[in-house]
């Protein structure tokens, strides 16, 4: 599958081992506190096969995947192209910290960013949720956290270090750090999951 498009040419779709792993317990965990009809956007959709399986099993969610990088854009683009159906929007390129789209949204789905990018990202990340989120709309957070200062598992605690090694702005947070972070936004934390590999999914609600 080699195409040209807007963002330059995709032999194929790209494909996460840990994306493939993790869609079907993060799908279930949305199903569970999302809406039958939902307008979803999602940011740092990565190789776009979370974006394509949610789109695929529900109908009802208009679901519109967004990331900064050319090569991301193009995988999604190309995955929705092959498999895709009409719920499952062109990607968008989308920067966390300027301007958003139009329009109230019923979720925003973050799936390993918080820890993948300065904080200042999810300042503007909660920030936004605040003022796009419907009443009751859903902010879905994925990713290792830390819980009362400390690292679940002696995985994260090195993962954490390999990734403050790789960009010091960059690192798992604490969780009662962002949700104190949410609180201040108008949002309340509504669940915590426990999910494969010592991930987390954190599921806020605009009040």
């Amino acid at each position: 599958m080699s195409r040209t498009n807007r963002w330059g040419t995709s032999p194929t779709p790209l494909s996460s081992p840990a994306a493939v792993r993790n869609r079907q317990p993060i799908l279930e965990v949305l199903q569970a506190v999302l809406p039958m009809q939902a307008e979803v956007l999602e940011l740092a959709s990565g190789s776009g096969e979370h974006a394509l399986h949610c789109a695929t099993a529900m109908p009802g969610w208009r679901w519109q995947p967004s990331d900064l990088e050319d090569e991301s854009l193009a995988s999604i683009e190309a995955w929705r192209t092959a498999y895709g159906h009409d719920n499952l929007a062109s990607p968008i390129r989308l920067d966390a910290t300027r301007e958003w789209p139009d329009g109230k949204l019923d979720a925003i789905v973050a799936i390993n960013l918080v820890h993948i990018s300065p904080w200042q990202v999810t300042e503007a990340l909660l920030t936004r949720a605040g003022e796009k989120l419907v009443t009751q709309g859903v902010l879905y957070l994925y990713g290792p956290y830390r819980r009362d200062g400390r690292h679940t598992a002696s995985s994260n605690a090195a993962f954490d270090a390999d990734l403050r090694q790789r960009d010091p702005r960059w690192g798992i947070r604490d969780l009662g750090t962002v949700v104190a972070e949410a609180n201040n936004q108008g949002l309340v934390l509504d669940r915590v999951v426990e999910m494969p590999a010592n991930n987390l999914s954190v599921v806020l609600r605009r009040r």
